[in-house]
């Protein structure tokens, strides 16, 4: 009876044990797609920008660790470039150049959607999942299916008060991150067609190799917009 108690014992600690580790927690899925990210040398996509009432739509180019580049065909000839040290913003309706400074700390923001800037939010936002590890649609009009992951803001210091991330579970690249600012507002973009990997060179994040190049040349320029190049 001591012995079938015994082996009966153990066949319980082995099944908790087993059910232990296949339990999966938003901190080591999230740390899983950072991982994904990492492996990725470049990608480019299609990506549509929303924030309240306003849409844009372009084409996205991202190189590691924080080259990126966005053209727009909504606004047509808008461009947003970062080339690891400035981002400058071309605003052909204004015919305006709107060029920014971006000290070493903020450099992994300039693109969440990458390994970079996942570990900045592991850092500095608190993961949870929305539903739970399993998919769930990607909204109520769409039979996508994604995980969701929900990162709560640690510090008030953060612009967003909570970031939601929706990942691909085939491929545990993000389909859309949607930010809620500290004034309720959403900004939302989603990621179509993600391609990566394709060896995308370094001339492609060189102002005068964009399309925008000659008319940029003529248009007002406007430094540090957003802040002082200080921390």
């Amino acid at each position: 009876m001591k012995s079938k108690l015994f082996v009966l014992t153990l066949l319980v600690v082995f099944a908790v044990a087993a059910n232990a580790q296949e339990i999966i927690t938003a901190e080591s899925y999230l740390r899983s797609v950072s991982e994904r990210y990492a492996g990725i040398r470049d990608y480019e996509a299609q990506v549509v920008i929303r924030s309240g009432s306003s849409e844009m739509t372009g084409n996205l180019s991202y190189l590691t660790p924080s080259f990126l580049r966005i053209y727009f065909t909504r606004p047509a000839g808008q461009e947003i470039l970062f080339n690891g040290e400035t981002m400058s913003v071309y605003l052909p309706e204004y015919r305006a150049v709107l060029n920014q400074n971006i000290t070493p700390t903020r450099r992994s923001a300039a693109s969440l959607a990458s390994g970079e800037g996942l570990n900045l939010l592991s850092r500095n936002y608190v993961p949870s999942f929305v539903v739970g590890p399993g998919p769930v649609r990607l909204d109520d009009n769409s039979q996508e299916q994604v995980i969701k992951i929900r990162l709560t803001r640690r510090s008030i210091s953060e612009g967003f008060r909570e970031i939601i991330l929706s990942i691909t579970p085939s491929t545990k690249l993000i389909r859309r991150i949607q930010g809620r600012t500290i004034t309720e507002g959403l900004v939302q973009f989603d990621f179509y067609n993600v391609r990566t990997n394709l060896g995308i060179p370094m001339t492609r994040f060189q102002v005068d190799s964009l399309e925008s190049a000659s008319a940029r040349a003529s248009a007002y320029v406007y430094n540090n917009f957003l802040f002082r190049d200080s921390e």
